[in-house]
């Protein structure tokens, strides 16, 4: 008998990871609190190990299709002075193709490989418990029973809430995010597939995700930003006058952004319990790292031998899931902490030192850079 996975959370993680299952012989049910199936969220940089695991996911193609990939950046001054020209390396020498995408249509394509009766609307959890064999998710909309609980909830995740009650909140990590997708602003690129701005406290990029749009996000060091302004039209509008023409344009020419005060946790010394797991920002919420931080092919191999056999079996292979991403999601917590304290820095011998490390790394340093900068704008911001 082919056996549930109950999973909290629709976003990209939790949809994955029902994919990755359902190819291991698991049903599955998602269980999202909002009422709608959008995705929130501008962009994403998909770096060719997440390609590679959207590949084994069978939906590669689909993003590919629906995003662009990158071959000519510049990394510039706020004032629009050129530090470096980079030209993407190749998929053959990155090991796998780089596609920046919109965050909306990657939810898309991996919604589609989904059943649509696997999704559960409006059902927010409020407690879980573990029987013999079995684990008992309530929600407002009523129980539900399986043999595998993934909390993939983000970084407010009630079920690590419920696994860790003394875990401490949120971290926050000094940094203000403003970030928007521009509409017909794409011939203020150029030849360009992006362009990466660095100041005192100050990073930003523009990067061409589709035909006519351009993603793009800016991150403050905090005390840039006047207490109490969270509005995103007035930090942009504060921070505009210091940037060159091409970024003016293009973020003129934008009609939605959102603002976010970024966020970090402290690592925990271990995820889940029997039957209960975590992943993604619910497990390692984290200022910079690449993406994904979990990849779907770990689960799916540590969980492909639990299809069957006792409850003891499947906490063995949860822990060893567990085990083998623990630590090195540790490591890039504080990877990611010590990244941002750098780029945030407003130290003017600091900065020059950043400027001419940049003149001297190689693009595929900056391709890296640049993941860790689009995970840091894009996910691990206080949960609204």
């Amino acid at each position: 008998m082919r056996r549930t996975a109950l999973i909290v959370g629709s976003g990209i993680g939790g949809l994955s990871a029902a994919i990755a299952l359902r190819q291991a012989g698991w049903n599955v049910r998602i269980h999202e609190r909002a009422a709608s199936k959008r995705e929130l969220g501008f962009g994403l940089l998909l770096a060719p190990n997440a390609m590679a695991a959207l590949g084994r996911l069978g939906v590669a193609g689909a993003v590919l299709g629906q995003g662009f990939a990158p071959t000519l950046g510049e990394v510039r001054r706020m004032d629009g002075t050129l530090l470096k020209r980079v030209e993407f390396p190749s998929p053959e020498v990155m090991g796998g193709p780089t596609v920046v995408a919109l965050r909306p249509a990657l939810f898309d394509v991996l919604l589609a490989a989904v059943p649509s009766d696997a999704l559960q609307l409006g059902s927010e959890v409020t407690e879980f418990r573990e029987t013999p064999g079995r684990v008992v998710l309530q929600t407002t909309g009523g129980d539900d029973e399986g043999d595998l609980l993934v909390g993939a909830d983000g970084v407010g995740s009630v079920v690590r809430r419920l696994l860790h009650p003394l875990q401490p909140p949120p971290r926050s990590s000094g940094i203000i995010a403003v970030r928007g997708i521009a509409w017909d602003a794409i011939g203020r690129l150029g030849p360009l597939s992006g362009i990466y701005y660095l100041g005192p406290g100050v990073e930003s990029f523009l990067a061409r995700a589709r035909d006519t749009r351009i993603y793009w996000a800016l991150s403050l060091a905090r005390e840039l930003v006047p207490e109490e302004t969270r509005d995103p039209a007035e930090i942009l509008a504060l921070m505009s006058p210091r940037f060159d023409a091409d970024f003016r344009a293009v973020t003129s020419a934008t009609e939605e952004m959102r603002c976010d005060e970024l966020v970090d946790r402290e690592p925990l010394p271990f995820w889940g319990e029997g039957a209960v797991t975590l992943l993604g920002d619910a497990a390692h919420p984290r200022t910079a790292t690449h993406w994904p931080g979990c990849r779907p092919g770990d689960r799916r191999r540590c969980l492909s031998g639990a299809r069957t056999g006792s409850g003891r079996r499947l906490g063995d292979a949860l822990r060893s899931y567990e085990r083998e991403r623990l630590q090195k999601t540790a490591i890039l917590v504080g990877q990611g902490r010590r990244t941002a304290a750098m780029m945030r820095t407003t130290n003017p011998v600091l900065c020059r030192i950043r400027e001419e490390l940049l003149r001297r790394l190689p693009a595929t340093f900056l391709l890296k850079l640049f993941a860790r900068l689009n995970r840091r704008a894009g996910t691990a911001s206080v949960p609204r």
